[in-house]
């Protein structure tokens, strides 16, 4: 059953367009916005996020101090995590971290920052993430870590790398999150995944995950000395089924798809209950 939530998050974010969204009010306190990413903590995508995030909000970055892509919710654990402080001109101080996203994401709320933001937003991605491939994306990690933490939270990503087209994803982004707290959506268990076209867009669409993964292959190779190495390969994704995010983005559409936390088979659930009756069999046997 889709939520009341969802139908108006649908209902707003279907014609949110540049343009449509004012800034926030004179009288509205501002926002605390945390930002991450898995392209690095210089990465020009992160850098057109600050641009257009500082002017409602107070931002700070706590990001991987270099390119952490691919690195999925992978976690620190069994090594020191080294940080970089960077004093502001307004006094602010940024980290960049020697870790992947969803650690920069855990310390910073953990231990990095002064209080908890009201908005954490991971990107901008050099290159989309849809369909099956938000389980492989650093990007994605970082954004699902702050939403496990009870802090709203959307991953950005966006193909191509033109400056132009950051400055303009960047705000899309904040006219967006403008939008969800004045529809009073800017709360915990937000969890957003948001991919932009390069060159421009012909609106939004809110869309559902695809369950297609990247055809990526790896080619066989012999180095000059004659040992075995794979080079990774790198494809597109085709999805024909209208109504996903693939579907939607190859069409010239921002996509905008709803995230939740669990994972959980409910409709699969009634089928594996026989496991309790065969394990308490099991029990009483030994």
């Amino acid at each position: 059953m889709v939520g009341r939530g969802f139908t108006k998050l649908c209902l707003f974010i279907a014609i949110l367009v540049p343009g449509q969204v004012s800034a926030f009010g004179a009288d509205s306190p501002q926002l605390t916005i945390s930002l991450s990413n898995d392209d690095g903590y210089d990465a020009p995508g992160l850098r057109a996020l600050v641009d257009a995030l500082t002017p409602v909000g107070t931002v700070i970055v706590a990001a991987p101090a270099l390119e952490q892509s691919g690195k999925g919710h992978s976690l620190t654990l069994r090594e020191p995590i080294m940080v970089s402080e960077r004093k502001q001109p307004n006094g602010a101080t940024w980290y960049a971290i020697d870790a992947p996203p969803a650690t920069c994401v855990r310390l910073a709320l953990e231990s990095l920052l002064d209080r908890r933001p009201d908005i954490v937003i991971s990107g901008i991605n050099r290159g989309d993430n849809l369909g099956a491939t938000v389980y492989h994306s650093g990007t994605l990690g970082a954004a699902r870590e702050a939403v496990f933490s009870g802090v709203p939270a959307i991953a950005v990503s966006m193909r191509g790398d033109e400056i132009k087209d950051y400055i303009a994803t960047a705000a899309y982004i904040r006219k967006l999150i403008t939008e969800l707290r004045s529809q009073g959506l800017l709360k915990p268990g937000l969890f957003l995944n948001v991919n932009a076209p390069a060159g421009g867009f012909k609106g939004v669409r809110v869309t559902r995950l695809s369950m297609k993964l990247r055809p990526d292959g790896y080619e066989r190779r012999t180095s000059p000395r004659g040992r075995l190495y794979f080079w990774p390969g790198w494809e597109h994704l085709k999805d024909e089924a209208e109504g996903t995010d693939v579907w939607a983005f190859v069409r010239g559409f921002i996509t905008v798809t709803p995230m939740v936390l669990d994972v959980t088979d409910g409709k699969g659930l009634e089928s594996y209950m026989f496991l309790e009756t065969a394990g308490a069999s099991a029990a009483r046997a030994q």
